[in-house]
């Protein structure tokens, strides 16, 4: 799969999740008091870090 269609669909997965599908804030609520840079910095490392791993994984079974 292209690695942009994967870029996206993880960061919609986890932004749809995050700031949609979580209205209680059971799953989020850890980071309501934090301001938007540092919830801009944690989701851009989540996507990296996902990326990464798919990468890696994708790289042994090619």
């Amino acid at each position: 799969m292209n690695p942009l269609i994967v870029i996206m669909i993880i960061g919609l997965a986890v932004l749809i999740d995050c700031f949609w599908l979580d209205v209680n804030k059971k799953r989020w609520g850890w980071m309501k008091n934090w301001n938007s840079l540092r919830k801009g910095i944690f989701f851009s490392g989540f996507i990296i870090v996902s990326v990464l791993i798919y990468v890696a994984i994708s790289a042994v079974y090619f």
